[in-house]
């Protein structure tokens, strides 16, 4: 097998890895999706374009991340839903995660942030806003697959043009 092919392989992998691994809890998608390109650009032999190739994805990459930080943060501020509820969340989450594998983090952070709701306004109140944290949550969550979507879309571009 090739060097470059071989290359190209294992970069394309780590870049569908970090697609995938958005859902997974533990795995850093975005990161590893940015990874894949930079493991590409370093070892491949695409001449200049591989660093355009890799400065466009890191500009998306940190595009991405800024709008998946911003966008569901101001959401949970608007609406009222505090940082304690977003901690206990993702304590919970993260227990939950070991306890009942994969769903135990979904069901972990809703309780944790319903909870801490619960306490905060009582019962009536907690699920609206536990509600908008899963919510923001979930755009958080399209943001960074959409993101580490178009870090591979710019691979594939560089990829077919070198």
């Amino acid at each position: 097998m090739d060097g470059n092919i071989a290359v190209d392989l294992i970069a394309g992998l780590v870049i569908a890895l970090g697609i995938v691994g958005v859902a997974i809890p533990v795995v850093p998608g975005l990161l590893l999706s940015w990874l894949g390109v930079v493991l590409w650009a370093l070892l491949s032999g695409a001449g200049h374009l591989r660093w355009v190739v890799l400065a466009i994805a890191t500009v998306v990459a940190l595009a991405g991340a800024a709008i998946k930080w911003l966008l569901p943060g101001r959401r949970l501020k608007s609406v009222g839903v505090p940082n304690s509820a977003l901690f206990a969340g993702g304590v919970l989450g993260l227990i939950g995660f070991f306890v009942v594998p994969v769903v135990g983090v979904v069901i972990g952070f809703v309780l944790g942030v319903y909870l801490v709701e619960r306490v905060r306004l009582g019962p009536g109140r907690a699920w609206p806003s536990t509600r908008e944290a899963i919510t923001a949550a979930g755009l958080a969550m399209l943001i960074e697959i959409t993101t580490s979507v178009a870090v591979a879309v710019v691979w594939v571009f560089g990829l077919l043009a070198a």
